[in-house]
């Protein structure tokens, strides 16, 4: 059976709280054959963004989003321990998200399937401070920096942060990728919160960072003195901006 008919089979029962019936459509899909990296990327995942659509749009409530998003957590869970494993390939991502638990289940999908690949992933979860993050960026020199989901309202922190990382010179090299969350939907905005790349997905992820190079950075000792200038604030982040 394809996947694209394995998540129509989950969603009703997922929007309807049924947790041993979306259990048992992953399971009987894993004993099926199906791999458990197509059911992340091609079943729960997109189960997620169209829960968090649904509510967003008023089209559910909060008892069904919460109710399908616990079942997602589960399930996601489940298929981390199915999950096959690839050598080590010697580099480091460190992954991070917002103050939600959607998001946050996001992130922990992205970890698995990362740590399946090879990677070696260090998942910080939601509510980190900047200068903690930056601190454990310079400690791991990392290659990359995955933030998983934001609401417009969490932008300009995620844009202070990466500023904050890259004015201290952490890591020069380390890359910075966004994904889901207002990203999905705002074209553009992650060039607008100097992020190095932008993914939609957990596999468009995994492709971009595999294939990414070395940050080209210029590395400002942490004493020099800063050039004064005025910042005009990005279109898309200065109405962000607005509406918090």
């Amino acid at each position: 059976m394809a996947t694209t008919q394995i998540f129509q089979q989950y969603i009703t029962p997922l929007l309807e709280g049924r947790r041993s019936i979306c259990r048992t459509i992953i399971t009987e899909a894993l004993d099926n054959g199906i791999e458990p990296q197509r059911l992340y990327q091609d079943v729960v995942w997109p189960a997620m963004a169209q829960v968090d659509n649904l509510y967003r749009e008023d089209r559910i409530n909060i008892a069904a989003e919460h109710m399908a998003t616990r079942i997602n957590r589960t399930v996601a869970d489940h298929l981390q321990s199915r999950l096959p494993r690839a050598a080590k390939n010697g580099k480091r991502i460190l992954i991070t998200c917002t103050e939600c638990e959607a998001e946050e289940i996001s992130a922990q999908m992205c970890a698995d399937l990362f740590e399946a690949e090879g990677w070696e992933v260090y998942f910080l979860g939601a509510g980190i401070p900047r200068d903690e993050m930056g601190s454990l960026v310079g400690q791991l020199q990392p290659e990359m920096m995955m933030i998983v989901g934001s609401k417009p309202t969490d932008v300009p922190e995620v844009r202070q942060m990466i500023d904050h990382i890259r004015e201290i010179n952490s890591c020069p090299t380390m890359n910075v990728l966004v994904s889901g969350g207002v990203f999905n939907r705002a074209q553009g905005l992650w060039r607008e919160v100097k992020a190095d790349f932008f993914a939609e997905t957990a596999a468009e992820a995994l492709q971009i960072a595999g294939k990414a190079d070395p940050r080209k950075a210029e590395v400002r000792p942490v004493d020099a003195p800063k050039k004064r200038r005025r910042r005009r604030k990005p279109p898309l982040l200065a109405q962000l901006e607005g509406e918090c």
